[in-house]
Protein backbone atom coordinates (compact mmCIF):
# COMPACT_ATOMS: atom_id res chain seq x y z
CA UNK A 1 0.00 0.00 0.00
CA UNK A 2 1.27 3.49 -0.81
CA UNK A 3 1.85 5.76 2.16
CA UNK A 4 -1.31 7.93 2.27
CA UNK A 5 0.11 11.07 3.90
CA UNK A 6 1.03 13.46 2.29
CA UNK A 7 -0.58 12.18 -0.90
CA UNK A 8 -3.54 14.53 -1.57
CA UNK A 9 -6.90 13.41 -0.24
CA UNK A 10 -9.52 12.54 -2.83
CA UNK A 11 -12.77 10.53 -2.89
CA UNK A 12 -11.36 8.20 -5.54
CA UNK A 13 -8.21 7.27 -3.62
CA UNK A 14 -8.54 7.98 0.12
CA UNK A 15 -10.06 5.15 2.11
CA UNK A 16 -11.87 6.26 5.27
CA UNK A 17 -12.68 4.27 8.41
CA UNK A 18 -15.16 5.32 11.08
CA UNK A 19 -15.70 3.98 14.60
CA UNK A 20 -18.54 5.42 16.69
CA UNK A 21 -21.90 5.93 14.97
CA UNK A 22 -24.00 7.45 17.73
CA UNK A 23 -26.14 10.58 17.59
CA UNK A 24 -23.35 12.74 16.17
CA UNK A 25 -20.96 10.20 14.69
CA UNK A 26 -23.46 8.78 12.23
CA UNK A 27 -24.38 12.24 10.94
CA UNK A 28 -20.73 13.21 10.54
CA UNK A 29 -19.89 9.99 8.71
CA UNK A 30 -22.84 10.44 6.36
CA UNK A 31 -21.30 13.68 5.02
CA UNK A 32 -18.23 11.72 3.90
CA UNK A 33 -20.41 9.19 2.10
CA UNK A 34 -22.39 11.97 0.42
CA UNK A 35 -19.12 13.42 -0.87
CA UNK A 36 -18.28 10.10 -2.55
CA UNK A 37 -15.70 8.70 -0.15
CA UNK A 38 -15.34 4.98 0.44
CA UNK A 39 -16.28 4.45 4.09
CA UNK A 40 -15.70 1.39 6.26
CA UNK A 41 -17.38 1.36 9.66
CA UNK A 42 -17.16 -0.69 12.83
CA UNK A 43 -20.07 -0.83 15.28
CA UNK A 44 -20.32 -2.77 18.53
CA UNK A 45 -24.05 -2.99 17.74
CA UNK A 46 -24.12 -3.80 14.00
CA UNK A 47 -27.85 -3.06 13.68
CA UNK A 48 -27.10 0.63 14.29
CA UNK A 49 -25.09 0.68 11.06
CA UNK A 50 -28.03 -0.02 8.73
CA UNK A 51 -28.64 3.63 7.80
CA UNK A 52 -25.00 4.22 6.82
CA UNK A 53 -24.88 0.87 5.01
CA UNK A 54 -27.87 1.97 2.93
CA UNK A 55 -25.74 4.95 1.84
CA UNK A 56 -22.89 2.67 0.77
CA UNK A 57 -20.80 2.16 3.90
CA UNK A 58 -19.08 -1.19 4.43
CA UNK A 59 -19.36 -2.88 7.83
CA UNK A 60 -16.33 -4.66 9.26
CA UNK A 61 -15.93 -7.05 12.19
CA UNK A 62 -13.28 -5.35 14.34
CA UNK A 63 -11.22 -2.17 14.75
CA UNK A 64 -8.15 -4.13 13.64
CA UNK A 65 -9.79 -5.24 10.41
CA UNK A 66 -10.96 -1.69 9.74
CA UNK A 67 -7.58 -0.09 10.40
CA UNK A 68 -5.59 -2.21 7.96
CA UNK A 69 -7.98 -1.23 5.13
CA UNK A 70 -7.98 2.54 5.68
CA UNK A 71 -5.83 5.63 5.15
CA UNK A 72 -7.68 7.78 7.68
CA UNK A 73 -9.52 6.35 10.70
CA UNK A 74 -12.01 8.53 12.61
CA UNK A 75 -13.13 7.70 16.13
CA UNK A 76 -16.16 9.26 17.84
CA UNK A 77 -16.87 7.20 20.95
CA UNK A 78 -18.04 7.89 24.50
CA UNK A 79 -15.19 8.19 26.97
CA UNK A 80 -11.39 8.31 27.22
CA UNK A 81 -11.44 4.67 28.35
CA UNK A 82 -13.20 3.72 25.11
CA UNK A 83 -10.65 5.67 23.05
CA UNK A 84 -7.73 4.01 24.85
CA UNK A 85 -9.17 0.54 24.31
CA UNK A 86 -10.02 1.05 20.65
CA UNK A 87 -6.73 2.73 19.74
CA UNK A 88 -3.97 1.50 22.08
CA UNK A 89 -4.91 -1.98 23.31
CA UNK A 90 -3.30 -5.05 21.70
CA UNK A 91 -6.37 -5.55 19.51
CA UNK A 92 -6.79 -1.83 18.77
CA UNK A 93 -6.38 0.33 15.69
CA UNK A 94 -2.65 0.92 16.05
CA UNK A 95 -1.90 -2.79 15.99
CA UNK A 96 -2.75 -3.01 12.28
CA UNK A 97 -2.62 0.61 11.05
CA UNK A 98 -0.39 1.01 7.99
CA UNK A 99 2.59 3.42 8.02
CA UNK A 100 1.57 6.93 7.00
CA UNK A 101 -2.07 6.45 7.98
CA UNK A 102 -3.80 8.94 10.28
CA UNK A 103 -6.06 8.53 13.31
CA UNK A 104 -8.50 11.38 13.96
CA UNK A 105 -10.20 11.27 17.35
CA UNK A 106 -13.38 13.36 17.52
CA UNK A 107 -14.22 12.09 21.02
CA UNK A 108 -14.17 14.65 23.83
CA UNK A 109 -11.32 13.09 25.74
CA UNK A 110 -8.22 13.69 27.83
CA UNK A 111 -5.34 15.90 26.63
CA UNK A 112 -2.83 13.51 28.19
CA UNK A 113 -4.37 10.55 26.35
CA UNK A 114 -4.21 12.51 23.08
CA UNK A 115 -0.49 13.03 23.67
CA UNK A 116 -0.03 9.32 24.44
CA UNK A 117 -1.81 8.30 21.24
CA UNK A 118 0.25 10.79 19.24
CA UNK A 119 3.51 9.38 20.61
CA UNK A 120 2.41 5.78 20.00
CA UNK A 121 1.34 6.58 16.44
CA UNK A 122 4.68 8.27 15.69
CA UNK A 123 6.52 5.13 16.80
CA UNK A 124 4.62 3.22 14.10
CA UNK A 125 5.28 5.81 11.42
CA UNK A 126 1.67 7.00 11.64
CA UNK A 127 -0.03 10.22 12.68
CA UNK A 128 -2.79 11.20 15.07
CA UNK A 129 -4.93 14.30 15.46
CA UNK A 130 -7.17 15.07 18.43
CA UNK A 131 -10.16 16.89 16.96
CA UNK A 132 -13.14 17.12 19.33
CA UNK A 133 -16.16 19.02 18.09
CA UNK A 134 -18.88 21.38 19.28
CA UNK A 135 -22.29 22.04 17.81
CA UNK A 136 -24.38 19.10 18.94
CA UNK A 137 -26.69 17.01 16.81
CA UNK A 138 -27.86 20.00 14.74
CA UNK A 139 -24.31 21.02 13.87
CA UNK A 140 -23.47 17.41 12.98
CA UNK A 141 -26.48 17.04 10.68
CA UNK A 142 -25.93 20.38 8.97
CA UNK A 143 -22.16 20.02 8.60
CA UNK A 144 -21.58 23.11 10.75
CA UNK A 145 -19.53 21.76 13.64
CA UNK A 146 -16.70 23.67 15.25
CA UNK A 147 -13.67 21.35 15.13
CA UNK A 148 -10.68 21.91 17.44
CA UNK A 149 -7.56 20.17 16.14
CA UNK A 150 -4.32 19.30 17.90
CA UNK A 151 -1.25 17.60 16.39
CA UNK A 152 0.99 18.37 13.43
CA UNK A 153 -0.26 21.45 11.60
CA UNK A 154 0.63 19.98 8.20
CA UNK A 155 -1.43 16.85 8.90
CA UNK A 156 -4.41 18.95 10.01
CA UNK A 157 -4.13 20.97 6.82
CA UNK A 158 -3.95 17.73 4.81
CA UNK A 159 -7.17 16.56 6.46
CA UNK A 160 -9.00 19.81 5.75
CA UNK A 161 -11.00 18.47 2.75
CA UNK A 162 -12.58 15.96 5.15
CA UNK A 163 -13.05 18.41 8.02
CA UNK A 164 -14.70 20.89 5.65
CA UNK A 165 -17.49 18.39 5.00
CA UNK A 166 -18.32 18.32 8.71
CA UNK A 167 -17.75 21.94 9.75
CA UNK A 168 -14.97 24.44 10.33
CA UNK A 169 -11.62 23.30 11.71
CA UNK A 170 -9.28 25.48 13.76
CA UNK A 171 -5.73 24.34 14.41
CA UNK A 172 -5.05 24.78 18.13
CA UNK A 173 -1.47 23.57 18.50
CA UNK A 174 0.42 20.42 19.44
CA UNK A 175 -1.16 17.10 20.41
CA UNK A 176 -3.65 17.53 23.24
CA UNK A 177 -4.47 21.16 22.43
CA UNK A 178 -7.66 20.19 20.61
CA UNK A 179 -8.89 18.39 23.71
CA UNK A 180 -7.93 21.30 25.97
CA UNK A 181 -9.93 23.64 23.71
CA UNK A 182 -12.99 21.37 23.95
CA UNK A 183 -12.77 21.31 27.75
CA UNK A 184 -12.70 25.12 27.74
CA UNK A 185 -15.66 25.10 25.35
CA UNK A 186 -17.66 22.87 27.68
CA UNK A 187 -16.86 25.07 30.67
CA UNK A 188 -18.49 27.98 28.83
CA UNK A 189 -21.40 25.92 27.49
CA UNK A 190 -22.13 24.58 30.97
CA UNK A 191 -22.19 28.10 32.42
CA UNK A 192 -24.53 29.25 29.63
CA UNK A 193 -26.89 26.34 30.23
CA UNK A 194 -26.96 27.08 33.94
CA UNK A 195 -27.80 30.73 33.21
CA UNK A 196 -30.52 29.75 30.74
CA UNK A 197 -32.05 27.31 33.21
CA UNK A 198 -32.12 29.75 36.10
CA UNK A 199 -33.36 32.60 33.89
CA UNK A 200 -36.27 30.54 32.60
CA UNK A 201 -37.21 29.27 36.06
CA UNK A 202 -37.13 32.83 37.44
CA UNK A 203 -39.19 34.18 34.52
CA UNK A 204 -41.82 31.46 34.88
CA UNK A 205 -42.13 32.09 38.64
CA UNK A 206 -42.55 35.80 37.86
CA UNK A 207 -45.48 34.98 35.59
CA UNK A 208 -43.79 35.83 32.29
CA UNK A 209 -44.57 34.14 29.00
CA UNK A 210 -41.36 32.22 28.33
CA UNK A 211 -41.54 32.63 24.55
CA UNK A 212 -41.91 36.40 24.83
CA UNK A 213 -39.22 36.47 27.51
CA UNK A 214 -36.70 34.73 25.26
CA UNK A 215 -37.59 36.87 22.23
CA UNK A 216 -37.18 40.04 24.27
CA UNK A 217 -33.69 39.22 25.58
CA UNK A 218 -32.09 37.23 22.74
CA UNK A 219 -30.89 40.35 20.92
CA UNK A 220 -29.22 41.83 23.99
CA UNK A 221 -26.36 40.88 26.24
CA UNK A 222 -28.14 37.74 27.44
CA UNK A 223 -28.32 36.32 23.90
CA UNK A 224 -26.00 33.43 23.10
CA UNK A 225 -25.52 30.47 20.78
CA UNK A 226 -26.57 28.27 23.72
CA UNK A 227 -29.89 30.13 23.78
CA UNK A 228 -30.33 29.64 20.04
CA UNK A 229 -29.56 25.93 20.26
CA UNK A 230 -31.30 25.07 23.52
CA UNK A 231 -33.69 27.83 24.61
CA UNK A 232 -36.62 26.68 22.50
CA UNK A 233 -36.03 23.08 23.47
CA UNK A 234 -36.14 23.97 27.16
CA UNK A 235 -39.44 25.81 26.74
CA UNK A 236 -40.93 22.95 24.70
CA UNK A 237 -39.63 20.35 27.19
CA UNK A 238 -37.71 18.71 24.38
CA UNK A 239 -34.86 16.93 26.11
CA UNK A 240 -33.83 14.61 23.28
CA UNK A 241 -30.02 14.39 23.31
CA UNK A 242 -27.72 16.21 20.97
CA UNK A 243 -25.11 15.26 23.53
CA UNK A 244 -25.76 13.14 26.61
CA UNK A 245 -25.73 14.75 30.06
CA UNK A 246 -23.40 12.01 31.29
CA UNK A 247 -20.85 13.15 28.70
CA UNK A 248 -21.09 16.73 29.97
CA UNK A 249 -20.27 15.43 33.45
CA UNK A 250 -17.25 13.69 31.92
CA UNK A 251 -16.14 16.78 29.99
CA UNK A 252 -16.42 19.13 32.96
CA UNK A 253 -14.59 16.58 35.07
CA UNK A 254 -11.68 16.69 32.64
CA UNK A 255 -11.32 20.36 33.56
CA UNK A 256 -12.22 20.30 37.25
CA UNK A 257 -10.40 17.04 38.00
CA UNK A 258 -7.34 17.63 35.82
CA UNK A 259 -5.13 17.08 38.89
CA UNK A 260 -5.81 13.38 38.36
CA UNK A 261 -3.65 13.54 35.23
CA UNK A 262 0.02 14.39 34.83
CA UNK A 263 -0.89 18.05 34.45
CA UNK A 264 -0.45 19.30 38.01
CA UNK A 265 1.20 22.50 36.81
CA UNK A 266 -1.84 23.36 34.68
CA UNK A 267 -4.47 23.04 37.41
CA UNK A 268 -6.73 26.07 37.86
CA UNK A 269 -9.55 26.68 40.33
CA UNK A 270 -12.92 26.58 38.52
CA UNK A 271 -15.68 27.08 41.10
CA UNK A 272 -18.41 27.69 38.53
CA UNK A 273 -17.48 24.57 36.57
CA UNK A 274 -17.44 22.54 39.78
CA UNK A 275 -21.00 23.71 40.51
CA UNK A 276 -22.08 22.97 36.93
CA UNK A 277 -20.63 19.48 37.22
CA UNK A 278 -22.59 18.92 40.44
CA UNK A 279 -25.84 20.05 38.81
CA UNK A 280 -25.35 17.84 35.75
CA UNK A 281 -24.36 15.00 38.10
CA UNK A 282 -27.70 15.52 39.85
CA UNK A 283 -29.42 14.86 36.51
CA UNK A 284 -27.52 11.58 36.23
CA UNK A 285 -28.51 10.72 39.82
CA UNK A 286 -32.13 11.45 38.89
CA UNK A 287 -31.89 8.87 36.11
CA UNK A 288 -31.63 11.47 33.35
CA UNK A 289 -28.05 10.88 32.21
CA UNK A 290 -29.17 9.96 28.69
CA UNK A 291 -31.14 13.18 28.20
CA UNK A 292 -29.77 16.21 26.38
CA UNK A 293 -27.82 18.85 28.29
CA UNK A 294 -30.75 21.28 27.94
CA UNK A 295 -32.46 19.11 30.56
CA UNK A 296 -30.39 20.91 33.20
CA UNK A 297 -33.43 23.10 33.74
CA UNK A 298 -35.15 20.13 35.43
CA UNK A 299 -32.58 20.20 38.25
CA UNK A 300 -33.19 23.91 38.90
CA UNK A 301 -36.95 23.27 38.78
CA UNK A 302 -36.69 20.45 41.31
CA UNK A 303 -34.63 22.64 43.65
CA UNK A 304 -37.47 25.18 43.46
CA UNK A 305 -40.11 22.61 44.31
CA UNK A 306 -41.58 21.89 40.89
CA UNK A 307 -42.94 18.38 40.53
CA UNK A 308 -41.83 16.81 37.26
Amino acid sequence: METPYPKPISPSQTRIGWIGIGVMGAAMASHLLSAGYSLTIYARTPSKASSLQSQGAHLTNSPQELACQCDVVFTMVGNPQDVKQIVLETDGILSTLNPGAVIVDHTSSSPSLAREIYASACKKGCWSVDAPVSGGDIGAREGKLAIFAGGESSVVEWLKPLFDLMGRVTYMGEAGCGQSCKIGNQIMVGANLMGLSEGFVFAEKAGLDLRKYMESIRGGGAGSMAMELFGGRMIERDFKPGGFVEYMVKDLGLGVDVVKEDDDGKVVVLPGSALCKQLFSAMVANGDGKLGTQGLITVVERINGKLL
